[in-house]
């Protein structure tokens, strides 16, 4: 769970037990990581930021590199992560309609 530690700056908010560890990203949004690796590498999760250029930024003081920064289509931007077991966390900024 290292690695998340290090992707999040900081050492989870809540530890059930030994395999289990969760975050919280905003308000009532959790992240919950569980160490099962029969299952390992099959999940992508995505995260909404406010400023996705910065949060890269951010994510390289910690020694997280994200892949490109796409357009997806007109609705936003995003870039992606891979965690050492081969999960995809996509990192996404929504275009705001005026």
């Amino acid at each position: 769970m290292g690695w998340y530690e290090q992707l999040f700056g900081r050492v989870p908010d809540i530890v059930p037990n030994e395999n289990e560890v969760m975050w919280c990203l905003a308000g009532n949004g959790w992240l919950y990581v569980i160490h099962d690796p029969a299952r390992a590498g099959k999940t992508t999760v995505t995260i909404s930021v406010s400023d996705l250029d910065q949060f890269v930024a951010d994510l390289a003081t910690r020694k997280i590199i994200a892949g490109p920064i796409d357009a997806i289509g007109d609705a936003g931007r995003k870039a992606n992560v891979v965690d050492p077991a081969g999960n995809v966390i996509s990192w996404i900024q929504v275009n705001t309609r005026s």
